[in-house]
Order: C-alpha cells, then structure tokens, then sequence
C-alpha cells in the first residue's frame, strides 16, 4: 500500500468537513465530485449555483452530496463578517469591508473554518499562494506552539526505479526564503509533526547543509549548526542529524562513514532545507528528474489547517490535497 492509499483510507475513517474556495472550476468540481463519491471528506464548495449547476451538467456531474455555497447570497455572510470585523479590529477593520471580503470565496471559506462551521479548507487553482496564505493567518491564525507558519511537500516514491519506497517530506519549499537559526528549528519541528501526522511514522530529521559534521566553515554552516542544536534542545523526542550533506542523510553507508554517533543513519524521511531557494529547487528535481509525486506546497504552524494548490493544479491534485487536510483536521 501506497502512502497516498493510506492517506485516502486514514481520511475515509472519519470524514471531515473541507471546503474548496473555487467551486466554479472544473478542477475543483471533478474533484469534489470524486472525493464525495469515495467518502474521503464532507465537501462544501464555493461559488454561483446557477454556473456551477451548468458546468456539472457538462462534465456528467451530479454533485449529489456536495454542498453548494453562494457567499454572495449565504445567510452566514453576516455573521462571518462580524466575526472578521472582532478578529481584525485592531488592524483597521471595518463593518464595511468586512462584509465586503467576508462575500468572497476565500475569506468566506476561512472564516468558515474558525467558526467551526468546517474544519478544513484548500484553496489556490486559482487564487495565488499570496492570498491564500494572507487569508490564513489573517482569519485562522498560528497555532499557539508556533511562531509562524510554513510549508512542506510530501514527496510520494512509489515507483519501481525508486530505492526507496514511501513519503518524505521537504520543508520549506514554498513561503519562508531566508530562515534564521530559529526559525530553521521551528520549521524542523513543524515538518516533523506534519511528517508523523500524514505517515503515522517517526520522523527522522535532516538539518541540511553543504557540510556534514564541520567539514566545512561558513556562516551559512553556522546557522544550520545552531538551528540543530535549538531543534534537539526543544525536542529531544526526535531523532535527528545536522549539519549534513544530502548524501549522508539518505544513504546509510554514507552516514556511517561520515557521521559518529549518527541518530539519522542515513535514513531520513523529513528533509529541512537551509533556504527556500535550496528547498524549491530541490523539490523540484526529485518531482521532474526522479519522477516522484509532489504534494503541496501544504501549510503547517496553523490553528486549524488551510492548503495551497499550484494554480497548474490538475483534479488528481485536489483530490490528493484534500484527503491530506481531512487527516491533519483529524490530528
């Protein structure tokens, strides 16, 4: 069994309630439709009724047991901008405007989510990453064991050439470019929560550098050496290994050569870049050279979870990214 197989039977256990802010897509309706019919979530989407109605029909759609909001016209709308309105009245907002934002489908979709009203939401098909993320933090918020929110692809290595089968996740490769020490360890700890969430696995942590054990000086090195040793200190519950070369996190001969005492041992399955930079390009590669399957980029440090979507994103992806955020509702 695939750990996407093992995603979508965790999410079919016990269903949550995910809406998906574009519902006028085409993307988004096929997928709906397919995550309804396979009991993976509770799906709302979001949109007019009367053009989603006509696109279903085109695309031999039911949507039997799909939920169809109208923001614009949603009895909730009214109370969805006073909760906006309580939430960001210190920031400048208004009645107004809040009744405004609270009338589109993203703010409408993630207020909806901190009234309890759903438990989860994804969104980007079309709205850009941007946006997606303001909306987050502005109305959901960072959880409370975190200082700020970011981000992880889970990277799917199912296919025979692969030599080692399963999920790892990358982290970050979509929102924080530059992160200090700090920062480095929270993402650290974040990924290592979101890896053992989607995977019911231990994580084991790579702190990734150009140098393994200090082969190599630079303050570059220094940060990925100090974000280790906040990481560790904080959570001793982890088994981790940093600074350290890509090959000395995944292959075990490598590790055993060139770290001592090694907790890792070569076979890491959360992988935390230095950069966003080294991050994304890395994810990339492993996803077009390697073949692998990514998904994401999905959020981590919420109060309550909120996905992003590529706006290249094909239906499979929403699908994928949906039952990922029904099992972090579940956690």
């Amino acid at each position: 069994m695939t750990i996407l197989d093992n995603l979508i039977q965790r999410a079919q256990v016990a269903p949550k309630r995910i809406v998906l802010t574009e519902g006028e897509d085409e993307r988004i309706l096929q997928a709906a439709q397919r995550l309804s019919d396979d009991k993976v979530a509770v799906v709302t989407i979001l949109g007019n009724a009367d053009v989603i109605a006509v696109k279903a029909s085109m695309l031999g759609l039911t949507l039997a047991e799909v939920t169809v909001i109208d923001p614009i016209t949603s009895p909730l709308r009214e109370s969805l901008s006073q909760l906006l309105v309580e939430l960001r009245a210190k920031k400048g907002m208004t009645q107004e405007k809040a009744h405004e934002l609270a009338g589109q489908p993203l703010w409408f979709a993630n207020l909806s989510v901190k009234a309890d009203h759903q438990d989860g939401v994804v969104s980007g098909a079309i709205h850009t990453t941007g946006d997606v993320v303001r909306a987050a933090i502005q109305v959901i918020g960072v959880d409370k064991a975190f200082n700020m929110i970011s981000s992880f692809f889970l990277m799917v290595l199912d296919q025979p050439h692969h030599p080692r089968q399963g999920g790892m996740v990358f982290s970050d490769c979509g929102l924080v470019i530059d992160p200090d020490a700090a920062q480095l360890a929270e993402i650290a700890s974040a990924a290592a929560n979101s890896y053992q969430a989607l995977s019911g696995e231990a994580a084991k942590v790579a702190m990734l550098s150009f140098s393994t054990s200090g082969s190599a000086s630079h303050p570059e090195v220094e940060k990925v050496v100090e974000a280790t040793r906040l990481i560790k200190a904080a959570r001793p519950d982890l088994s981790i290994d940093g600074e350290v070369q890509l090959d000395a996190a995944i292959v075990p001969a490598i590790a055993a050569s060139k770290i001592k005492e090694s907790e890792v041992q070569g076979a890491a399955n959360v992988l935390v870049f230095p950069s966003l930079e080294a991050g994304n390009i890395a994810y990339k590669l492993v996803e077009r050279f390697a073949g692998a399957t990514a998904i994401g980029p999905l959020f981590q440090g919420l109060a309550k979870p909120a996905n992003d979507l590529s706006r290249g994103c094909s239906s499979d992806d929403v699908y994928y990214v949906t039952a990922v955020t029904v099992v972090q509702a579940q956690a």
